[in-house]
């Protein structure tokens, strides 16, 4: 589904140049969920860009489902993004003043998407991570959890074959976000997708069917969810 092979990527600034990302060769296969532990700044997120074609690497290659991105032009990307890649983050990125299930359509708009059928897919989406009772709320009355099954019924939504979550319960409680990464875990292994989790929590690991331990830049280990709760 999903291969990296001697990825890099690097930021400049005056004085410096941060090595994000160092010679990352990484594969993942569909219905897979993969966790990259590491502790912030060890490029777990420019790692997670690049799977998802937000960011070019500078040198090697990453291809999804056979296609090299970095061989698509800048259109080529964005329906990839579009169509191929969903995406959750920690403080959820929902548009305030849309309802649930309005936040859900956009996407799917953005797609061409008939309206009618684009609201029959949210309903069915919010439904389906638990919150199908909310669709008409606001998020600021939806609780954190709430809005983070609101984020994660948006990155599924279009049949995404990836999805991507940087730190997904970092503002949510533990019980909340167990329930979270319960869903993750779950819902795109039905549909046969492919998941990766970028986290510094060892103990959200156990969710995984495989953790790749990140440092400076580099993937360092390949365990087990136990192995890295263990080496906490």
């Amino acid at each position: 589904m999903l291969e990296l092979e001697g990825a890099y990527k690097r930021y400049e600034s005056p004085g410096e140049v941060i090595r994000a990302v160092e010679d990352v060769t990484l594969k993942v296969l569909a219905s897979e969920f993969v966790a990259i532990f590491g502790p912030s700044g060890s490029g777990k997120t420019t790692l997670l860009l690049l799977a998802g074609g937000l960011l070019r690497a500078d040198a090697g290659t990453v291809r999804f489902d056979g296609a090299d991105l970095g061989a698509l032009s800048r259109r080529e990307m964005l329906e990839h993004r579009r169509n191929k890649v969903g995406l959750v983050f920690q403080d959820f990125r929902l548009s305030e003043g849309l309802s649930a299930e309005e936040n859900v359509v956009v996407p799917l708009l953005m797609r061409g998407m008939d309206r009618r059928e684009a609201a029959r897919l949210a309903v069915g989406a919010l439904d389906e991570v638990g919150v199908g009772n909310r669709s008409r709320h606001s998020p600021d009355r939806l609780s954190g959890g709430e809005r983070q099954r609101v984020a994660i019924a948006r990155a599924l939504v279009g049949g995404p074959k990836l999805l991507l979550a940087d730190e997904p319960t970092g503002n949510l409680d533990t019980e909340t976000g167990e329930s979270v990464l319960s869903l993750m875990r779950e819902l795109p292994r039905k549909r046969g997708a492919a998941a990766i989790l970028v986290t510094h929590d060892a103990q959200l690991t156990r969710y995984a069917d495989r953790v790749l331990m990140m440092r400076d830049g580099r993937l360092t280990e390949t365990g087990t969810p136990e192995t890295t709760s263990a080496a906490r």
